[in-house]
């Protein structure tokens, strides 16, 4: 890939193996939230389609729930032990999720106790893949220069958007043409063994290696006494206290991150849900998801070219402005008579053009200090997946049952003007824009009027 030319060798690999690992996490923690139309009336109580839609939001939550402490226990491997022990732990943990949901005996054979497991499954699943995506993108951010920088962790997203497809594809097998879902799992945990093999060949970071030397360089000098040396140590110790985030830094990443839960639930759960209620089977769904999904991969692949030409907040603003329109137009179309039609262009353009971090996570990590960089990133991403998830799972149920389309409001407006207002704060902080949030709304034109090789990236 062009982008990427300016990479030597050993980040190139890097690049590969972290794409692999993260595909095959992301194939792992999706197969069962694409299949749950299915996979719950196996592991679940027979129940009414209000209730069912509540057990879906459940599946999709327990991916989420616990993912704060998950942030804390991988933020302060990822801190002491290094990035590379993180990703590696995180698809072995996948790997053994899997394993064990491929041979789970179902409800009718155990009863609840089935539907205890596979919570438990979930939570584990979820709290790997918080560690895997995180740590590789922190890795090649730490590893990797602008602009370079930007496709590189992209392409990170990709890969695990990827592994949605390919879940999805998995998925559609089951559903449409017999095969035994079972079998995706064992597939899944074979090739999750095979990647935490891969990245035994990666190398810590710079950053990091560089940092751990310096606190055991100090340490050594504080056992031999010498006050000249204990004095680096105490200036070492002030710059580390001195390396606090601002609250509004850790808002402003906290609500890119819920905006892209709000989408994904949207997109794929809440239309899906909708589509049930228009007679669509669960293969039928699965089939349209996978559409779907194919559209989102296309468009976030694009978007990572861009960035290597187009400064990435500006990519992140000109969709969010672009997708509020549309937003403001959903429950019209949904309060006339929806068809099929309209909720798949409902879909098509929410993952095209809604809410992500992506192609800017490399700008959004590197704000954070090198030392505890993983434990807010990872941390702050927890908090607001799993706050999110409730909030809009449960939310966009219990909302669009008690005001109808109109509910859909109280949720994606706010989140996207949220979203909106974090990039503007990360514009601040990289020294590209001096003008009220408001009237910075209007500013996008400019990154898109100039010529692709006139943007001048700030590193």
């Amino acid at each position: 890939m062009g982008i990427l030319s300016s990479l030597n060798r050993a980040q190139k690999e890097a690049v590969g193996l972290l794409q692999i690992g993260t595909f095959l996490e992301y194939f792992d923690l999706m197969l069962y939230v694409h299949m749950a139309v299915l996979l719950n009336d196996l592991f679940f109580p027979k129940t009414d389609p209000k209730t069912g839609s509540l057990l879906t939001a459940f599946a999709f939550c327990s991916t989420y729930l616990l993912r704060p402490f998950g942030a804390l226990f991988f933020g302060y491997i990822g801190d002491h032990l290094g990035r590379k022990a993180t990703v590696i732990m995180t698809t072995m943990i996948m790997a053994m999720s899997c394993i064990i949901m491929a041979t789970l005996p179902t409800y009718a054979q155990i009863g609840i106790t089935a539907a205890w497991l596979v919570t438990v499954c979930r939570v584990a699943q979820g709290l790997s893949s918080m560690g895997e995506i995180l740590g590789a993108g922190i890795y090649m951010t730490e590893i990797t220069k602008p602009p370079a920088r930007y496709p590189a962790v992209g392409l990170i997203g990709c890969a695990s958007r990827l592994g949605t497809v390919a879940a999805l594809g998995i998925a559609m097998l089951v559903t449409s043409e017999g095969f035994n879902w079972r079998n995706g799992f064992w597939i899944g945990a074979a090739i999750a063994v095979v990647g935490s093999v891969a990245r035994t060949r990666l190398r810590e970071t710079p950053e990091f290696v560089d940092m751990k030397r310096r606190m055991r360089r100090a340490f050594e000098d504080v056992k031999e006494m010498n006050p000249e040396k204990a004095e680096k140590l105490r200036a070492l110790q002030e710059t580390l206290k001195r390396e606090k985030v601002a609250w509004k830094t850790m808002l402003a990443y906290f609500v890119i991150s819920a905006g892209t839960a709000v989408s994904l639930y949207f997109n794929y759960f809440y239309c899906g849900g909708l589509l049930k209620e228009m007679g669509f089977t669960p293969g039928e769904i699965i089939q349209q998801n996978f559409i779907i999904s194919m559209f989102e991969l296309a468009g976030m692949i694009l978007t990572v070219y861009l960035s290597y030409w187009i400064y990435p907040l500006k990519i992140l603003k000109f969709k969010a402005l672009l997708y509020l329109p549309f937003l403001i137009l959903f429950p019209f179309l949904l309060s006339n008579s929806p068809t099929p039609s309209i909720i798949f262009l409902m879909q098509a353009l929410g993952v095209m053009i809604g809410l992500t971090g992506i192609p800017a996570d490399a700008i959004l990590f590197a704000h954070f200090p090198v030392f505890k960089r993983f434990t807010y990133v990872s941390f702050i991403y927890a908090i607001s997946r799993s706050l999110m998830a409730v909030v809009t799972s449960f939310g966009l149920v219990l909302l669009t049952d008690f005001f109808g389309s109109w509910g859909l409001y109280f949720i994606l407006i706010p989140f996207t003007i949220s979203f909106l207002w974090g990039v503007y704060h990360y514009e601040r902080l990289e020294h590209r824009t001096t003008r009220s949030f408001f009237w910075n709304l209007f500013q996008w034109r400019s990154g898109f009027n100039k010529s692709f090789t006139r943007e001048i990236y700030r590193s």
